[in-house]
Parts: C-alpha cells; sequence; structure tokens
C-alpha cells in the first residue's frame, strides 16, 4: 500500500492511536480512514497541538462552565443531584449542504406538526379522515380537553420546537423524536459556543463558522409576533418552576439575553381575564408567556388543584385571547412518542409533500401482531415509554438483562398503549477529548426551530454525546454531555 501524502491524510498515532473506526457512521473520517474534507482542520490541529496543551484547554473550559454555573438536576439520585454540564472539547462539525437538508426537513416538519394541533382541537379532519387513528389522539395522556376550540394566535401551538436527529450509517440524517411541549438544552448550545470562541479561537480564524449568538434575538422576534393583537410594545416574562426544576440554569439564562423578567407563579396575578406580574411600582400587564411550566401545573383552577407552580385563572385570560402561552396547551399530543409515527402521514396529508426528513421505523405496541413479534425479540429493539423524556422509561434490547426485558415484557402487556418500539440504530459517531486521547463517541443532534411569523432555524444545535465507551444514551441525566456544533458557510 502506498504511502498516503500530504493531500491525503489518515488516522495517525498520536492523539488517534485509540480511534477505530465500525460500523457507524463517522464524523470525521470517511470509509478509507481519511479525514473528512471539513474536519481537515481541525485533524490538524489536533496533531500539532502537544497533548499537555489539550489538557489545558479542557481544563479551561470546565473552569468556564463551573464559573458559570451551567448546571443540570438529575432527578431520582440519593447523592447529590445538581451537576456541572458534562461538555466535550471537540466540535461537531456539518457541511453547508447538510445544514440546508436538515433546515428544510424541520422546517417542514414544524408546519405539519402546526396544522395537525390546530385541526385536533377544531375540526378533526385529519381524525374523521382516519390518517390518525381518532383514539390515539384522545388517550394520549398530553390531549388537553380544555383546548377543544380555542386558537393560538396566528395558529402557531408550537412556537419553539426541539427536534431530536440521529445519522444512520449510510449518512442519512432521520428523526428520533420531536420535543414540543418545554424542549430545553439551547442554553448549553449557545453557552457552549462562547466557551469554545475563547479556547479554539485558532479554529475559528481558519474556520467560517456560522453564527448562533442571535438565538435569544430570534426567540424574542418569535414571541412578540404571537401577542394579543392591539399590544404594540407587549410585556413578555419567561415562567419558570423555581429553582428545583432540573433547567432552571437555562431559564435565568434566556431570561437575561432577552431582557425580560423570569417569573414564578407567586408573581402573577389574574383579574378580569388579565394576567398582571407584581412589581414594586404595582400591577404590570403581562401579554406573552414563555412557560417552562408543564400542562398539569400552570393553573390550578384548569389542571391539577394541587399545583403551586402556576397561576389561578390563567387559563381563562388564555382562552379570551388576552394572554400568549409559548407553547400553547396540549401540544405534547404531537410531541407522543406513538403519534410520532404518523407525522410522515401528516406531512402529507396537511402539506402534498413526501417527508425530507424521514422518521425512524417504529412499532406500535398497540397493534397485536407488532406487539407480538416486539416481545418475541426484545433482545433486539429500544422500547420507549411514549410520554417520557430525558432516558427515563425506555429499554435498550441489546444491552438489557433478561430480568429486564420481563419487566418491561410485564409492562408492555398490562399497558400497550404507553410504550412503542424502534430497531437499536446505530448512531453516528463524532471524536471526543479523553485525557490526551481522541476517541469516538455516539452522538445526536437536536436543533431548535423557531416559528412567529416565520420559521427561523439557527445554525446548529445541541450535540448530544454518548460519553461512555460502546453507550448509545446521549441523555444528560443518564450520563450524556454536549459539544459544540458548527455548520459552515
Amino acid at each position: 500500500m502506498a504511502t498516503p501524502g500530504i493531500d491525503e491524510p489518515r488516522i495517525a498515532s498520536g492523539p488517534f492511536s485509540s480511534y477505530v473506526l465500525d460500523s457507524a457512521f463517522d464524523e470525521m473520517f470517511d470509509a478509507q480512514r481519511r479525514p473528512r474534507q471539513h474536519y481537515r482542520a481541525l485533524y490538524e490541529l489536533l496533531l500539532s497541538l502537544p497533548v499537555e496543551e489539550m489538557r489545558r484547554k479542557k481544563q479551561a473550559a470546565d473552569v468556564s462552565f463551573l464559573h458559570q454555573g451551567i448546571t443540570f438536576t438529575v432527578y431520582g439520585r440519593d447523592e447529590g443531584t445538581e451537576r456541572i454540564f458534562p461538555h466535550d472539547l471537540l466540535p461537531r462539525i456539518l457541511t453547508s449542504a447538510e445544514w440546508e437538508t436538515i433546515e428544510r426537513g424541520l422546517t417542514q416538519r414544524i408546519t405539519a406538526l402546526n396544522f395537525f394541533l390546530r385541526d385536533i382541537y377544531h375540526e378533526g379532519r385529519c381524525l374523521a379522515d382516519g390518517v390518525v387513528p381518532r383514539e390515539m389522539v384522545y388517550s394520549c395522556k398530553h390531549f388537553r380537553r380544555q383546548m377543544r376550540g380555542v386558537t393560538a394566535p396566528k395558529n402557531i401551538y408550537v412556537a419553539v420546537m426541539g427536534t431530536d436527529l440521529i445519522r444512520l450509517p449510510d449518512g442519512r440524517f432521520v428523526v428520533l423524536e420531536d420535543n414540543l411541549r418545554v424542549p430545553s438544552g439551547v442554553s448549553y448550545m449557545l453557552t457552549s459556543r462562547q466557551v469554545m470562541k475563547r479556547i479554539f479561537p485558532e479554529l475559528f480564524q481558519y474556520t467560517d463558522v456560522r453564527p448562533i449568538d442571535h438565538y435569544p434575538e430570534v426567540l424574542l422576534t418569535t414571541l412578540r409576533a404571537l401577542a394579543p393583537e392591539g399590544r404594540g410594545e407587549p410585556n413578555i416574562v419567561l415562567l419558570t418552576p423555581g429553582v428545583y426544576n432540573s433547567a432552571y440554569f437555562e431559564h435565568t439564562y434566556l431570561a437575561r439575553q432577552m431582557g425580560i423578567e423570569l417569573v414564578e407563579g407567586r408573581d402573577l396575578v389574574v383579574h378580569d381575564n388579565v394576567v398582571y406580574m407584581r412589581t414594586t411600582g404595582g400591577l404590570r400587564r403581562v401579554d406573552v408567556i414563555y412557560r417552562r411550566v408543564d400542562d398539569d401545573f400552570i393553573d390550578p383552577l384548569a389542571f391539577r388543584s394541587d399545583s403551586i407552580l402556576g397561576v389561578a385563572g390563567l387559563f381563562n385570560a388564555y382562552r379570551a385571547g388576552n394572554v400568549t402561552l409559548a407553547n400553547a396547551l396540549g401540544t405534547g399530543v404531537a410531541d407522543d412518542k406513538a403519534l410520532y409515527a404518523y407525522v410522515p402521514k401528516l406531512i402529507k396529508y396537511f402539506l402534498g409533500e413526501d417527508p425530507i426528513l424521514d422518521n425512524v421505523e417504529t412499532f406500535l405496541l398497540t397493534e397485536p401482531a407488532e406487539r407480538r413479534h416486539v416481545l418475541d425479540h426484545l433482545e433486539k429493539y429500544v422500547v420507549k415509554a411514549v410520554g417520557e423524556s430525558g432516558g427515563y422509561g425506555m429499554l435498550i434490547g441489546p444491552h438489557s438483562t433478561a430480568e429486564q426485558r420481563e419487566e418491561f415484557r410485564q409492562l408492555i402487556e398490562a399497558d400497550p398503549r404507553n410504550y412503542i418500539a424502534q430497531p437499536t440504530l446505530m448512531l453516528s459517531r463524532a471524536p471526543c477529548f479523553f485525557d490526551g486521547k481522541v476517541e469516538p463517541r455516539h452522538v445526536d443532534l437536536r436543533p431548535y426551530i423557531l416559528c412567529g411569523d416565520k420559521v427561523t432555524i439557527v445554525p446548529g444545535g445541541l450535540t448530544r454525546v454518548a460519553l461512555r465507551s460502546g453507550s448509545l444514551v446521549v441523555n444528560s441525566s443518564q450520563g450524556g454531555g454536549s459539544k459544540d456544533t458548527w455548520v459552515l458557510q
């Protein structure tokens, strides 16, 4: 075999001595073990930098995250639950052509989902026409009967969406799931970029990376566009459950970046179906609430009566059109993992188009034949609870024990509507820095889609990383981390 020349670098020794390719798509290297063109600058920098310099950069990044208080909370653990968000030093890089496909596909998806949500809470045409089974919608625990006949401003039910994408071994991006209720993680995307600019200025100097810093500005513009009619200078607030919520850092960060008030339920009051904020100067009207509180807790008069997180009377003010909630109540129907299976049909039904981004094959366990097949081959499938997030309520068949499979078998048979199954997919892998070595780890990608007067997607997203070798679980609550995502001009 000929020795590779300067124009054809390959996986070398040094920091890449532990780097092994397998059947997964590798973000950095092609099948011939050559660095992809858009990764060349990073590859060459890693070869040239001494290991101690890389360790210093990693330490500087960790210190920066620590000083900024960039944390998340793990629920259900006896030990300390608040942790510094794990961050990998090496960026995940996408070409402009790859991003253009993602952008078109996600624009199509949020448009169809907004049509779907308006339809199920009004005419129900897609249900009458059999596009989605009526019982599938009405049995969803996130369907809100109180929203029947309530029209969201400009028919935008989903103003903020975070959709999880994975890349298959053939290089295609597909949609793993949608997050429409209170999608989180965008603060980690933004702070990660700020840290990377400080520790890798030389790489930014020679790599034309598209900016993402304008996300808070675009989010604010999106929220303004959804204000009630006649409110020329709307007062916008961010409603948080409080300091014990897992994403509280994000709530404070986004409110500060947008220049709006961060409020809890006790800071708001409703008079005559109008929402006001308590201030030292008296009551001030609120026009738009960017809510990070789940539906059930938003108003104790309309939903859970024991909630202390929401505002009594808020739903009546919303129904009267005097305040906007983003996202609208009842949007959780569209991120039910069983309803996810119907999104390609919904795109075709409402838009008359084929999906640009495909779904992952999904088995609906309410179907007897599909349920029997999955139960007979549990060791091959990933089983997910339809309403859970964060990696909870999930069985990864190939990595499970016989006891775990038996537990899930009983759960499925007791309540098949609550579970779906998908093939165990080989997520793509990206280079990560571990104590002087560069090693591949599985990743996914969560871009953030904003929908107001128009659909806007900042070029990037939260790349989540399964930090444990061989793991396919990227959720931070399950030991995952994140890395910066660069989209090239």
